[in-house]
């Protein structure tokens, strides 16, 4: 078995501003523990440093039992082969020998010399010393288990046929039945649809390895997570606060923990104000009575102890996220589709969608929910000029065929998955909302950063849209959605990149919306919240219910 141990881990930034102060907490063998917290608030980056990807800076880092890692990027993946992507998570020694093999393979396609020859073969012997052909019967069993494929036949395949879903499957699947002891998955859910997660679920319910993980997936973590351990922010930097128990109790106990620090802080001050006049009163009195100097000074002994120990733990800082989606009265059809159908995608169906209903979109990757959405998020197959966009964005054409019309006075507001928005690259948030579009006026400075500010993005309103976080991008979609005026929100997997608070404010912001919300999601903690549900199953069906059902008919390979 294996372990984690943080201890006095303090990270700045190359700014000089302080991420991480005095980070200690410690993974036990066996256990599954959730790494939790605001978009920002430095989980990336301490996993990166339990990773060995980061430099310490101060603190130290205990890991025993051997570390296999799931990085951000996994589900990204565009260039290579499977082969490629197994070997993302491959112990180094067995990346550097598959590399030499690949170099000396191709240099002996070009030059079939005795010494190309010969590196070849020493490539190939290596590779059975590093644990190669072992690792590759691995490989055969996660690829058939996430591709249903051997690994023969999958070796060669491109990463980029693969959906994210896939990608993300295929990668849990080698770590979770690798050797080593010790898991870092960088938000492993990602990606997976519900089925996926389920299974997600059940492997870390049932293995004995000790993992780390990041989410902001709520069920995952009411499912999974047997300790919590929060990065919460605070204005010197970001610390940790573990919870020992599951994420069912997680909110009443947090707030629990905030009123006993007000408390603390309120009997401190208290305190120090009592000892303060004290000295103070000694102070004015001595003065005309030298009887009292001893006891001045014992006064101001006991304040300069009483300042030394310092303060009880100040109360975290709370992010305050407050969405706004306004919207605005439209006809009462806000969408009628007869005979849609997406070429290739989806066989011909027919649907109404009523004024103000909140419709949640399920089904498995690749099942045209996406397409749909876009369809109606450039006004239908025929859309009137009030049906337009409330962005400049280019929103790629949809094969279809039938009808999908949206209904008076309804304007569509999409939020793409992708966060694919080449209208803003190179523009800062301050730039973007100084200058407007055709459908949302500009703003001055001061109340561009007041708006900036309830959305958490204050400190970022000089940064470039493009490099910003996952988290902060959706959370700036979602604020340009609130100026648009749109009166039908289009939200693709809106919670994906979303920390709990925010997630919780779009959920609040959605309820007091006055419109029509569509939302593709694999979110189930979210889709609670929805009214019924529109089904695309893989067999290219679409049916409706009034309960999610994300066990969707699979098309078969």
């Amino acid at each position: 078995m294996g372990h984690v141990d943080v201890q006095h881990v303090t990270y700045s930034l190359s700014d000089g501003r302080v991420l991480l102060l005095d980070v200690s907490f410690r993974v036990g063998d066996g256990d599954v523990a959730a790494l939790i917290g605001a978009n920002g608030a430095g989980k990336s980056t301490l996993m990166r440093l339990i990773a060995g990807d980061a430099d310490m800076q101060e603190g130290s880092i205990v890991r025993t039992g051997g570390l296999g890692v799931m990085r951000q990027f996994i589900g990204h993946m565009t260039d290579g082969t499977v082969r490629d992507l197994l070997l993302t998570v491959a112990p180094e020694a067995v990346v550097e020998v598959a590399a030499r093999i690949d170099a000396t393979e191709l240099a002996m396609m070009n030059d079939d010399s005795e010494d190309n020859q010969m590196a070849y073969a020493q490539a190939i012997a290596d590779w059975a010393d590093v644990g190669g052909y072992d690792l590759e019967v691995l490989w055969d069993v996660c690829t058939m288990a996430a591709l249903q494929l051997p690994f023969e036949r999958a070796q060669h395949r491109a990463a980029s046929t693969l959906s994210g879903g896939e990608q993300k499957r295929l990668v849990l699947e080698a770590l979770l039945r690798g050797p080593e002891e010790v898991l870092l998955l960088d938000e492993p859910d990602n990606y997976l649809d519900v089925p996926g997660k389920r299974w997600l679920e059940q492997q870390l319910n049932e293995t004995k390895k000790t993992v780390l993980f990041v989410s902001h997936d709520r069920e995952l973590l009411n499912q999974s997570a047997k300790t919590i351990i929060t990065l919460e922010l605070g204005v010197a930097g970001n610390s940790v606060w573990i919870h020992g128990g599951g994420f069912g109790n997680y909110n009443e106990a947090r707030q629990e923990r905030f009123s006993r620090l007000e408390e603390l802080r309120r009997r401190w001050d208290e305190e120090h104000q009592k000892i303060k006049d004290l000295v103070q009163m000694y102070a004015v009195k001595a003065k005309f009575n030298d009887g009292l100097a001893s006891r001045l000074q014992a006064a101001r002994t006991r304040l300069r102890m009483f300042e030394e120990a310092g303060p009880p733990e100040a109360v975290p800082v709370e992010q305050n996220v407050s969405m706004r989606l306004k919207g605005g009265r439209t006809g009462k059809r806000a969408v009628v589709c007869e005979q849609l159908e997406l070429t290739g995608l989806v066989k011909p169906f027919d649907l109404e969608i009523w004024f103000g209903e909140r419709i949640g979109v399920l089904g498995a990757n690749g099942s045209g929910k996406s397409h749909f959405l876009r369809l109606l998020a450039a006004g239908g197959s025929d859309p009137e000029v009030e049906h337009l966009p409330v962005s400049e964005i280019s929103i790629a054409p949809v094969e279809h065929s039938g009808v999908a019309k949206l209904g008076a006075r309804v304007r569509p507001g999409w939020f793409a998955q992708t966060h694919h928005h080449p209208e803003l690259l190179g523009k800062t948030l301050l730039e973007i909302l100084h200058r407007g579009d055709e459908h949302r006026s500009g703003m001055i400075r001061e109340q561009a950063a007041r708006a900036l500010d309830r959305y958490g993005l204050a400190h970022a309103s000089e940064q470039k849209f493009d490099s910003l976080s996952g988290g902060q991008q959706a959370r700036f979609q979602i604020l340009l959605l609130e100026l648009s005026g749109a009166t039908l929100l289009l939200l693709d997997e809106p919670t994906d990149n979303l920390d709990l608070e925010s997630a919780e404010a779009l959920e609040k912001a959605l309820d007091a919306f006055e419109g029509t919300v569509l939302a593709v999601t694999h979110d189930r903690w979210f889709a609670k919240s929805f009214d019924r549900f529109i089904i695309f199953g893989q067999d290219a069906t679409v049916s409706e219910s009034t309960d999610p059902v994300w066990e969707v008919v699979r098309a078969k390979r």
